[in-house]
C-alpha cells in the first residue's frame, strides 16, 4: 500500500499566524526529537505543539540537505528560534565513509561525511492514512440521476453470480470508448442539508473495478480487476477516476468560516471515533480544500435553571478534530484525527 506523505515545501510555508508564539508550543515540550520508524508527523508535532496540524506554520526548511521536505527515521527534529520566533528544523544523520584523498594523521584512514540516500518510500507518513486508503479510490458523491443513466452489471459467465477478481462479467448500457477501466458503484443514501433541506448529492459506494474487453452493441464483456464485496446485477459503472493515491496533504485552517455538520459515517455506524471516515455537508462551494482541519463540537445540553427558572442552553463542547481528504461541490469526506468523546451524526463542525 502506498504511503500518503505530507510534503512541507518551502514555497508553501511563507505565511505565519499572528497570535503569540507561546500558544503554539506545548508546555514541557522537548528541544529535540529523534525520528523513529513508525512515527507520524502528527505524533511528532504533537510532542512540540498544542495543535499538531500547525506543524507547517513553524517548519523551517534546511536547504543544505536533499529532500528537506521529507522526514526519515533517524532524522533529528530540533526546536530553534529565528528572529525570536520558534521554528522546527530537521538535521539529517550523516554516514561516514572512507575518503578518497589518502591517509590522515599517523596513517589513519581519512573519512569524509556522506549524506545517506533515502527513498521517498522510507519517509514517515503524515498520519496513519492507511486507515482510509481504500476510501480514497472507492466512494464518491454523484448528482441525482447520474447512476440511473450509467451502464449496469448484468451477470457473470453462464449466468453465475459475479464473485470477484478474475471473473468475467457482462454489463449493459452506453459505454464511453475513451475509457478502458470502469469502477463499480452501488447507489446509497441521497443527502439533503439538515438545515436548508437543499439536495446535496447521492452517495455512491465503491464495489470494485473492471476493464472492458470488448463491446458488442450495448453489451460489454468485462474482466473483474478488483472487488471490495460481492458484485450484484444492477450495480452501476462509471469511468474510473484518474486520482493519484499518493495525495499530498497540507494540514491547514480553512480560508473561510465553516459551519457544518456530520451527516453520515462510512460503514453506516452511528457512533464515531478516531480514524472513522465521516461525511460533512460543506464542500468546494464553501471553500473547503483537501487538508483542511476542522474542530468537532457536541451540542451543549439543555438544562433547567433551578434559581431563575426556565431552560438554558449550555455551550457546545469541543469533542475532536477531523481533516478533509476529499471534496465535492457541496459535501466532503473527512477523517477523524482526534476524538475526546464518542461522536455522532449531527455533531457540529467548524473552524478550529
Amino acid at each position: 500500500m502506498k504511503k500518503i506523505l505530507l510534503a512541507v515545501a518551502a514555497a508553501s510555508l511563507i505565511s505565519f499566524f499572528s497570535w503569540a508564539d507561546d500558544a503554539l508550543l506545548k508546555t514541557g515540550h522537548p528541544d529535540e526529537y529523534t525520528v523513529k520508524k513508525g512515527d507520524t508527523l502528527w505524533d511528532i508535532s504533537g510532542t512540540f505543539l498544542n495543535s499538531p496540524w500547525l506543524w507547517p506554520e513553524i517548519w523551517h526548511v534546511n536547504p543544505q540537505i536533499e529532500n528537506p521536505h521529507l522526514i526519515f527515521p533517524g532524522d533529528l527534529i530540533k526546536l530553534i528560534y529565528l528572529d525570536g520566533q520558534p521554528r522546527l528544523t530537521v538535521e539529517r544523520t550523516l554516514k561516514m565513509v572512507p575518503g578518497a584523498a589518502g591517509s590522515g594523521i599517523n596513517g589513519a584512514t581519512k573519512l569524509s561525511p556522506s549524506i545517506r540516500v533515502q527513498s521517498t518510500e522510507d519517509a514517515i507518513t503524515a498520519i496513519p492514512l492507511d486507515k482510509i486508503d481504500a476510501f480514497l479510490s472507492r466512494s464518491r458523491i454523484v448528482a441525482q440521476g447520474e447512476l440511473e443513466a450509467a451502464p449496469y452489471m448484468l451477470a457473470g459467465q453462464q449466468q453465475h453470480v459475479i464473485v470477484g477478481a478474475g471473473d468475467r462479467a457482462y454489463a449493459r448500457g452506453q459505454f464511453d470508448t475513451n475509457y478502458s477501466n470502469y469502477s463499480i458503484y452501488r447507489k446509497g443514501q441521497a443527502f439533503k442539508d439538515p438545515v436548508t433541506k437543499e439536495f446535496l448529492g447521492v452517495y455512491a459506494q465503491g464495489i470494485g473495478t473492471v476493464s472492458v474487453e470488448k463491446i458488442d452493441a450495448e453489451i460489454a464483456t468485462l474482466n473483474i480487476l478488483r472487488t471490495y464485496e460481492e458484485v450484484r446485477p444492477g450495480d452501476n459503472l462509471l469511468p474510473s477516476e484518474d486520482r493519484s493515491v499518493d495525495s499530498v496533504f497540507f494540514p491547514s485552517a480553512p480560508d473561510t468560516e465553516i459551519e457544518a455538520q456530520i451527516i453520515a459515517v462510512e460503514g453506516g455506524v452511528t457512533q464515531v471515533g478516531k480514524f472513522n471516515v465521516v461525511i460533512i455537508n460543506r464542500g468546494e462551494r464553501e471553500g473547503l480544500q483537501i487538508g483542511n482541519v476542522l474542530a468537532i463540537y457536541k451540542k451543549g445540553e439543555v438544562v433547567t435553571d433551578r434559581v431563575r427558572g426556565g431552560k438554558v442552553d449550555l455551550p457546545d463542547e469541543h469533542a475532536g478534530l477531523l481533516m478533509v481528504f476529499r471534496t465535492f461541490e457541496k459535501m466532503s469526506f473527512a477523517l477523524v484525527l482526534e476524538a475526546d468523546r464518542a461522536l455522532s451524526v449531527n455533531d457540529k463542525v467548524r473552524n478550529p
